[in-house]
């Protein structure tokens, strides 16, 4: 088991073209012995969003904190406010938005396979 604080996970920007005022913690991965998901952390600034991109794994999300959207691949825009639960199947298109005033911050869960730093939006 392992059991920390996420504060103590440095928060890293969003390396991938496109985003602005995002980072990402990458909470638990492959390094911790997990072997079928990655936890990430995500924090958007207000104002701030993910690149438009899509890849080939899915994505389960769950907003924490904050009010903003989600795009998807038809270009339809769904609010976002803490408690809302998000499901991004392989190769749709999508972009997370802060349209709030205060942080944006959701967990993002991954396949395993997706630990290529391209595919994981530039965070290792």
């Amino acid at each position: 088991m392992k059991l920390f604080l996420h504060q103590t996970v440095p928060a890293m920007p969003v390396q991938m073209e496109g985003a602005v005022g995002c980072r990402i913690r990458r909470l638990i991965g492959p390094e911790d012995g997990a072997n079928r998901f990655i936890m990430r952390l995500f924090e958007l600034d207000p104002g701030g969003h993910t690149p438009h991109h899509q890849h080939d794994y899915e994505h389960e999300v769950f907003v924490l904190e904050g009010i903003g959207q989600v795009v998807d691949g038809q270009q339809q825009v769904h609010p976002l406010q803490p408690g809302t639960v998000v499901f991004v199947p392989p190769n749709e298109t999508h972009q997370f938005r802060n349209t709030g005033s205060g942080l944006l911050r959701f967990l993002c869960l991954i396949p395993h396979q997706a630990t290529q730093p391209t595919q994981d939006l530039g965070c290792r």
